[in-house]
């Protein structure tokens, strides 16, 4: 088969910034083609975010059966026996999830009437390209195209990841059996992510992190609770540490793998069952033609340059989602890709958001929405800031969502009541984001949430508290 497709959109990568673009330029009446090297529903759906939640629930469940079978029970439930992990089944219930939600992207591409054809493009000028398929070639012409190639693991060059005893975020989603030692290099979101599942399944984890705290894209004060998290659950962590190298050691069963890192100023080792590397992500810029584009690179050289609407320097050329720069989050993407579709389709769009959340599903989970007070500040704004502690809640009581010493915190500018930013950190907290993220789209002020009915007993309500601390009138805490 060798054969030309003419369209007025053609997106490539059905990643959750591609697949939304098709979709919605479907809905618009836009012949639609969308070409996906892998599985659609890209890295976020396939080996990422959906996967490695699946399994942060997992080892939530078991940590819950550990608690419930030791001598005394919890809660007045006691469990017989000794809770066990069956990594292959575990893995194989992420798979049907997986596989489930792979298929109704599909579906949805199909109902939309997007046309998704499953191959790696190359492209051979600024909207021409080669498409190779399991049935030929098929090469594309397209009115308008949207780059949403994502991102991929980063790989240490002087360690790379075999997938077997040095492994990469993707490679711990997919363990046959449960290691008994991980050092993960890396202390960012990721690698604590799957840290603290591990942790709870029973890994012993050590974390080689090179700059002076584990997530430090958070402030001191919304961290601590995780840092405290770690100590008491034995997560050895070591920061201002250097990884030099890893090495496979031993033979058969016996076989480990020895991970070299620098600090204070000396060298040293540890043996573990796997080194788990997640040292960060990079933009998907090589491999299928890019630089037959035309499009220029930003200042980094790293992501394609675009501006509000997310047109590059060619015209007609769109790039949206982690080849696009940071955030390198997926609901951007998202974002991204349904209004360039909408522009394509003649609508007045552009991408103002006053916020977009960052969560971190780690134990306790993290939230940030806007300005920190710190950031706040930075930028010249006189504020005020309210804090709640979720201890003081009666639902997060019910949950034990206040053993993690979690609470809510929210900047506002002093002068007229803006909320700037709020950031939260606790146990089944991420949920609240999106009453924090309403709050500063909607430019609400202070007294707008304190003016909302609450629902009792609900964890929502630590966020009416802590405005009402922020105007310094909380009820529930003095």
């Amino acid at each position: 088969m060798n054969e030309t497709r003419r369209c007025q959109v053609l997106v490539v990568g059905a990643g959750p910034g591609g697949y939304v673009a098709a979709i919605r330029a479907g809905q618009l009446g836009l012949d639609t083609v969308v070409v996906e090297g892998d599985k659609a529903g890209g890295t976020c759906l396939i080996r990422g975010c959906i996967p490695s939640k699946a399994m942060i629930h997992a080892a939530e469940r078991f940590e819950v059966l550990r608690n419930h079978s030791v001598e005394g029970g919890h809660m007045g439930i006691s469990v017989s026996g000794t809770p066990e992990v069956d990594m292959g089944a575990l893995v194989s219930w992420k798979d049907d999830i997986v596989d489930r939600l792979n298929k109704g992207v599909e579906s949805l591409l199909k109902a939309a009437g997007a046309d998704l054809i499953k191959g790696w493009a190359t492209f051979t000028g600024p909207k021409s390209c080669t498409v190779k398929t399991s049935d030929g070639e098929v090469n594309i012409e397209a009115e308008n195209i949207i780059i949403a190639t994502g991102s991929s693991h980063i790989d240490l060059p002087f360690m790379p990841c075999d997938e077997e005893f040095i492994i990469s975020s993707t490679g711990a989603l997919d363990l046959d059996r449960l290691p008994k030692t991980v050092a993960i290099v890396g202390g960012g979101y990721i690698g604590l992510e799957l840290g603290c599942a591990l942790t709870k399944l029973g890994t012993e984890v050590t974390v080689v992190e090179g700059l002076d705290s584990v997530l430090a894209i958070m402030d001191k004060e919304i961290r601590r609770p995780l840092e405290m998290w770690l100590k008491k659950h034995k997560v050895t962590v070591h920061t201002n540490a250097l990884a030099r190298g890893a090495e496979v050691k031993g033979k058969g069963a016996a076989r480990k793998v020895e991970l070299t890192f620098e600090k204070d100023g000396g060298e040293q080792s540890i043996k573990v069952d796997k080194v788990l590397v997640t040292v960060g992500r990079s933009p998907n810029t090589k491999g299928w033609g890019l630089e037959n584009m035309g499009v220029r690179m930003d200042a980094s050289g790293r992501f394609i340059r675009i501006d509000r609407k997310c047109r590059t320097s060619v015209s007609g050329v769109y790039a949206i989602g982690d080849v696009a720069g940071e955030p390198m989050l997926a609901h951007k993407a998202s974002a991204e890709g349904e209004m360039v579709a909408e522009i394509i389709a003649g609508h007045e769009r552009e991408f103002d958001k006053v916020a977009v959340p960052a969560i971190v599903f780690t134990e306790p989970e993290i939230i940030s929405v806007g300005l920190t007070p710190d950031e706040a500040k930075e930028r010249g704004e006189q504020v005020i800031v309210g804090k709640f502690p979720l201890a003081a809640n009666g639902r997060a009581l019910s949950l034990e969502a206040e053993k993690t010493g979690g609470f809510i915190r929210v900047t506002a500018r002093e002068s007229d009541h803006v909320i700037l930013g709020v950031q939260a950190v606790g146990t089944h907290i991420a949920e609240l984001h999106s009453e924090f993220v309403l709050a500063l789209e909607m430019g609400a002020l202070l007294e707008d949430v304190a003016a909302t009915v609450h629902a009792h007993p609900t964890m929502s309500e630590a966020f009416h508290e802590s405005v009402l601390k922020t105007l310094g009138h909380a009820i529930h805490i003095s």
